[in-house]
């Protein structure tokens, strides 16, 4: 048998415990954690991650790699399917809360005030408080000037919600004007 043969049969089983593991996992699981349990090196993780991602193209299935790490969940062709068959997964965000959240991830760091501004209207502590307990955003610094207003940031937690891996994965935003702050 080839090297590459060899390289490539151990990718295959690699891949599969790596899928067992994700499989079994609540939460995203690290390249870190997949090299140290598995006993192979970054490189052969990538040869079993890029197996793992070929097989599930077939199915209902993606890896995604957030922030957080490796993760398996539906392929967004079957997320009507979902949403219809288990309605109770589904979780409602309200407008405020998404225009709030995008607000901080796209201009952080922002304080409250920056966000009334830009949104023109009063965010509600509420809102804010139901970001906070998601652990999707953090305060992280003061703002030097009067009042010295606590600075908003998101998490690695608002990522791997979103299946994103940093903030430049976030989608651009065409045509709109820069917003100063």
């Amino acid at each position: 048998m080839t090297d590459f043969n060899q390289q490539h049969q151990l990718a295959q089983q690699h891949s599969k415990s790596i899928e067992a593991i994700l499989h079994a996992s609540e939460t995203p699981i690290t390249a870190k954690q997949l090299c140290h349990w598995l006993s192979i090196n970054p490189n052969q993780l990538s040869m079993a991650l890029t197996v793992l991602q070929q097989r599930l193209s077939q199915g209902a299935l993606t890896l995604a790699d957030t922030a957080s790490g490796y993760r398996l969940q539906i392929a967004n062709d079957f997320s009507p399917l979902i949403q219809q068959v288990f309605p109770q997964r589904q979780e409602t965000l309200s407008q405020a809360l998404l225009e709030t959240l995008s607000v901080i991830a796209y201009k952080q760091p922002v304080t409250r005030g920056d966000i009334e501004q830009i949104r023109g209207v009063t965010v509600s502590s509420n809102i804010l408080r139901q970001l906070f307990d998601k652990g999707w955003i953090i305060e992280q610094g003061f703002r030097d000037t009067l009042g010295r207003p606590a600075l908003l940031h998101t998490t690695p937690a608002f990522l791997a919600a979103f299946g994103l891996k940093s903030l430049q994965d976030l989608p651009k935003l065409p045509d709109v004007q820069q917003l100063e702050i």
